[in-house]
């Protein structure tokens, strides 16, 4: 059986009303996850469960708990909750799992489930295959469900998520910034707003309802990677010290200094690494971060004195990566950082496993607030990004791209036509039906020549793989953010 049928590199998503994105089929698959945790606890499991704001959400989530209660599980249902909210309560619950209704950053028609094991964190390969396994044998079907199978209500564990936030810093007094919270219509748009008010932020809280159409439309932290100049005309309407964006489930963020000027993951990574560090509690004195990363971070980490680790694309490697170190060098008060220029970043301890945008936020917060009359552009300029352009392209099948006549060889031709060419990542995505190159290079090629490189291959890839034509195809300026037009 193909272990990687359903599950891609964050669990499995699609539109909804399509396979597997059906009430249908996410029945089926809670009598799977139940039955493959069951297996291993050899008792009754619980779960936890919550969802983002998308309107498909309820009826998945009921479909859902359905399945799990029907393979003997008990549900706790969490509601409208960031997906590291679900994952810090399954630990802190001592639940066997927790699973999660939501497609992140992806367009409000589309939803996904993230199953999560009982540390918190993404399932392992084995786990997802014991569920494609038992989702193989399963012959039931059901497509009604009602309202009472949602689960049992557990607000106060809500409350109990905020209070973990609230003391990450619990002396932090934010009472001289003004920031502009971007809660993408989605899972931060109740959790983020309360944490920051509580610390005594000057608040002005955007895109906050939850009705669930007008999730990650025209904002969030995708939208302000690819339109930063939205968000900084509103920053200098209000005046404001910084802005914080947040995508559609609240495991990334994205900032913006005072100026207007973004502040990705790539930022955030090495202002951490560089307090940590200097702190002496930096875990295993390194940073994880992934093969996409700016080369100017490798640089900065050399310049400070700490060790620049890469993994394979995708949050589920860098924690992967971030548990070894961990297990080789022993927490001991120190904290593990890791994540990718997206801005999903992880800070790793005893009780916090994957990416939190609200927490990140927070740590960000207390460098800057630990340093007075400091404006967030000063900060930010302690690392200077090389010029680098990320393509993402709709495909209509993922052929292996080493079968694609002459597609290798044109990726190879551009190390001699572009001399500055210093990084060049090529892969199709783990969650979407999409292609992306990274492109990266010093100061002998700018952003204009990689975008008109990318537009290219992009063009060359859907011409191979059959998708027709006009299909989608956005080229961003990862260094300073905006999205390129065709040239």
């Amino acid at each position: 059986m193909n272990s990687n049928h359903y599950f891609g590199t964050d669990g499995i998503r699609g539109t909804f009303g399509e396979e597997p994105m059906t009430p249908a089929f996410v029945y089926r698959l809670g009598l799977a996850a139940g039955k493959a945790v069951a297996e291993e606890t050899k008792g009754q499991p619980l779960f936890v469960i919550g969802r983002d704001t998308r309107t498909s959400g309820p009826i998945l989530q009921r479909a859902l708990a359905t399945g799990l209660r029907e393979s003997g599980a008990r549900v706790l249902d969490l509601g409208i909750i960031p997906t590291p909210g679900i994952a810090y309560l399954t630990r802190f619950v001592g639940a066997n799992a927790g699973a999660v209704i939501s497609a992140s950053h992806n367009p409000a028609a589309e939803n996904g489930i993230k199953v999560l094991n009982n540390e918190g964190m993404k399932l392992s390969k084995e786990q997802e295959e014991a569920i494609e396994q038992n989702l193989a044998e399963i012959t039931e079907e059901r497509s009604d469900f009602e309202e009472e199978c949602m689960g049992e209500e557990s607000p106060h564990l809500f409350e109990a998520y905020l209070l973990d936030l609230y003391a990450t810093f619990p002396e932090l007094d934010l009472s001289s910034l003004k920031i502009l919270l971007d809660c993408s219509n989605g899972a931060a748009w109740k959790a983020a707003a309360e944490v920051f008010r509580r610390l005594g932020a000057n608040l002005v809280a955007l895109n906050t309802e939850n009705d669930g159409s007008r999730i990650n439309v025209e904002c969030g932290s995708e939208y302000l990677r690819s339109r930063p100049d939205v968000l900084a005309t509103r920053i200098a309407e209000e005046k404001a010290d910084l802005a914080i964006a947040f995508d559609g489930d609240t495991d990334r963020v994205i900032l913006m200094d005072e100026k207007g000027t973004l502040i990705d993951g790539d930022h955030m990574l090495a202002l951490l690494a560089e307090e940590l560090h200097a702190q002496g509690r930096l875990l295993g004195d390194a940073l994880v971060t992934t093969v996409m990363a700016n080369g100017a971070l490798k640089q900065f980490a050399t310049q400070k004195g700490f060790t620049l680790l890469q993994t394979p694309v995708g949050d589920k490697y860098v924690t992967e990566e971030l548990l070894n170190l961990a297990q080789l060098n022993g927490a001991d008060g120190k904290l593990g950082l890791g994540g990718e220029q997206s801005g999903h970043i992880i800070l790793y301890d005893e009780d916090h496993r994957t990416g939190d945008g609200i927490r990140t936020a927070l740590f960000i917060l207390k460098i800057l607030t630990d340093t007075p009359g400091q404006p967030l552009s000063q900060l930010a300029k302690h690392i200077q990004k090389f010029n680098q352009v990320v393509a993402s392209c709709n495909v209509a099948s993922k052929i292996d791209l080493d079968r694609l006549p002459g597609f290798q060889e044109r990726l190879e031709r551009l190390k001699d036509e572009m001399p500055g060419l210093v990084q060049l990542n090529s892969r199709y995505s783990g969650t979407e039906p999409k292609y992306r190159l990274m492109l990266e290079t010093d100061q002998r090629s700018s952003a204009q020549d990689l975008a008109a490189v990318a537009w290219e291959v992009c063009d060359l890839i859907q011409k191979l793989t059959n998708t027709p034509s006009g299909a989608k195809i956005e080229v961003l300026n990862v260094s300073q953010g905006g999205l390129m037009p065709r040239p």
